[in-house]
């Protein structure tokens, strides 16, 4: 992705509304969410997201960048993962697709509410928006094994040092993704059942040998 700095771009009225959020969010950051502040560019707007507890991306810590255009904030910014991720709304450039990026923005909405957004996106896919279509067709046809394959990539590409906050679904209703909330499914936890059985005999043959 372009690192190109925007500040040429923004009217100074709307790049000191940017420094001052950026700066009032590492002051106060939003559970889950820690904003990372260039000083050299304030524009350059990264957070880095933790993966929701009792989803296929919890334990994972997932970079975030907003790319402000020079009509922001009368036009939406774009988002995207910097960190690779396996998700029905994220494209293989990591591209995020939401509606609150598109039809559903509002000059007065904030980067702390965009952040949000997509951390709720982590929790609540919209298969119908969906820019990995695989993935989406995962989620509606085969949950377990679009679970299991949004996990591997997570262990792989986003794996946390420390423990990740917890986060209810209730943080988040279908108006903040686009889509109606999905049913909670019991295969995640029967998932980490089974993965702690295999630990477990990969434990005893390994004493065996």
């Amino acid at each position: 992705m372009s690192s190109i700095s925007n500040v040429e771009n923004l009217s100074p009225q709307i790049i000191r509304r940017v420094a001052k959020e950026m700066i009032e969010l590492a002051a106060q950051p939003p559970e889950g969410i820690r904003v990372i502040i260039n000083d050299e560019d304030v524009t350059d707007i990264q957070a880095v997201i933790e993966g929701p507890a009792g989803t296929p991306y919890a334990e994972g810590h997932f970079k975030v960048k907003l790319a402000l255009g020079k009509d922001f904030p009368q036009g939406p910014p774009k988002a995207f993962f910097l960190t690779k991720i396996f998700h029905p709304n994220v494209a293989k450039n990591g591209e995020i697709c939401v509606n609150t990026l598109k039809k559903d923005w509002k000059s007065d909405l904030g980067i702390k509410h965009i952040l949000l957004t997509v951390k709720c996106l982590l929790i609540v896919p919209n298969a119908e928006s969906a820019l990995n279509e695989e993935a989406g067709k995962m989620l509606l046809e085969k949950y377990d094994d679009y679970s299991e394959r949004a996990k591997m990539m997570t262990e792989i590409h986003a794996q946390a040092t420390g423990k990740s906050r917890k986060a209810g679904l209730e943080s988040c209703t279908s108006s903040d993704v686009g889509g109606p909330l999905p049913k909670k499914h019991a295969g995640d936890k029967k998932m980490t059942a089974e993965k702690k059985k295999m630990l477990k005999d990969k434990k005893r043959t390994l004493k065996r040998l």
